[in-house]
């Protein structure tokens, strides 16, 4: 089963930070709840594993992530994964990811993101229809985490966050008051994913019959 995603997520965090996290794929790959990169393979190549919590059970997901092309210029990324786990599920995906400048704000961006996932074995069974709405639950955590990590960065000298931080008397390095790093889970709680998924569907069905 093929599931395709296209994205846009305005970033109240300048371009150049949100481009350094991108590069920075182990970075990166914490900001999704349960992803973690393990091992770095070669330069473009690398090896992790996503944790699915369900109950007590715990479902753990191999595989690598290779950096099929990257262009510092354009602030574009492009990526291709693939995994497996113990009981023949298996998932790959191409993920295209681009960082645009918000030209009414220097402060802000968008991340915009263009991902084909094909899912075989067990999971494949959910359909494509929930496994969109599992996908865009788990990627609004990933870009707040994503979000919050690079308001963390150093601005660059120059940039419109040093500017900021120059201005109200901090150092042109680090913004003002920089947040700290987001507290990510480390599995993917599959329970609360399926309540949230059951008070959609339920709420829409209620608001269909009102």
């Amino acid at each position: 089963m093929e599931v395709k995603l296209d994205k846009q997520y305005p970033l109240d965090v300048d371009a150049a930070r949100a481009w350094a996290l991108l590069t920075d794929l182990k970075a990166t790959a914490n900001c999704m709840p349960g992803a973690e990169i393990t091992e770095q393979l070669s330069e473009t190549s690398f090896k992790g594993g996503v944790k699915v919590k369900v109950g007590p059970a715990v479902a753990q997901f191999g595989g690598t992530v290779d950096v099929v092309e990257a262009v510092p210029a354009e602030r574009k990324m492009v990526l291709r994964g693939k995994g497996a786990d113990k009981g023949g599920s298996s998932a790959s995906m191409d993920l295209t990811a681009i960082i645009t400048a918000d030209p009414a704000n220097p402060a802000h961006c968008v991340l915009n993101g263009q991902a084909a996932v094909i899912v075989n074995g067990k999971f494949a069974q959910f359909g494509g229809r929930m496994m969109v709405q599992v996908s865009d639950m788990l990627l609004a955590q990933f870009v707040e985490n994503f979000r919050q990590t690079a308001l963390t960065l150093p601005a660059a000298e120059g940039s419109p966050a040093a500017a900021q931080a120059a201005a109200s008397g901090g150092d042109a390095a680090v913004p003002a008051a920089a947040p700290t790093a987001p507290v990510v889970a480390r599995e993917i709680n599959g329970l609360a994913i399926f309540w949230a998924l059951l008070k959609s569907w339920f709420g829409g069905l209620v608001g269909k019959k009102a």
